[in-house]
């Protein structure tokens, strides 16, 4: 739901207005939700450029980013590291509290987060976010409960378009245009 796709519903764009923080699970959203073990007990994860460029776009507009996941790799360490991604939290399986604790620390509700989930560990979560988001490769259980589902999938740009929209809904995206339509980026 964003320009490359269907508009989005007056009533999604003024909450994604509120939006302060966006958290994101890693497999599944990030990822395309594969794991892959290497013969030497090392573990491999691909992620889309597009995400990671959307992300830093976020946060030059101000909008602050957590990883929420229930998994530890040093693979997510990394590229959180690389995104700038001060808010990493690994090997959690009960997202919700973590979150909470997170609203608290940044003086946020609620209400002014956005958070993207694909599995069970992510429905409370999705359901009690201001904006809950999900991917098209999530369970219908758990994206019946989700206010937006994507258009791309997980680890392809799902990311990318939720960076995109929030942008958009906030009257920021036409800036982003002109920046690099200026070539200064």
């Amino acid at each position: 739901m964003t320009l490359d796709a269907s508009p989005m519903p007056p009533a999604l764009i003024e909450r994604l207005r509120r939006v302060r923080l966006l958290a994101l699970d890693v497999d599944g959203v990030l990822t395309d939700g594969r794991l892959e073990f290497q013969a030497d007990g090392g573990e491999a994860k691909a992620f889309h450029t597009l995400d990671g460029h959307g992300i830093k776009l976020v946060q030059r507009a101000g909008i602050q980013v957590a990883l929420i996941t229930g998994r530890d790799s040093p693979m997510v360490s990394r590229r959180a590291a690389a995104l700038g991604i001060q808010h990493l939290h690994q090997g959690i399986e009960k997202k919700l509290p973590t979150l909470h604790q997170l609203c608290q620390r940044l003086e946020l509700d609620l209400a002014q987060v956005a958070y993207c989930g694909d599995d069970l560990p992510d429905l409370a979560p999705i359901h009690q976010a201001g904006v809950g988001i999900s991917v098209p490769g999530a369970p219908s259980y758990i994206r019946q409960h989700a206010d937006w589902v994507t258009e791309r999938e997980g680890g392809f740009g799902a990311v990318r378009e939720i960076c995109d929209g929030l942008l958009q809904a906030q009257g920021r995206w036409d800036a982003v245009l002109d920046t690099y339509l200026h070539g200064q980026a």
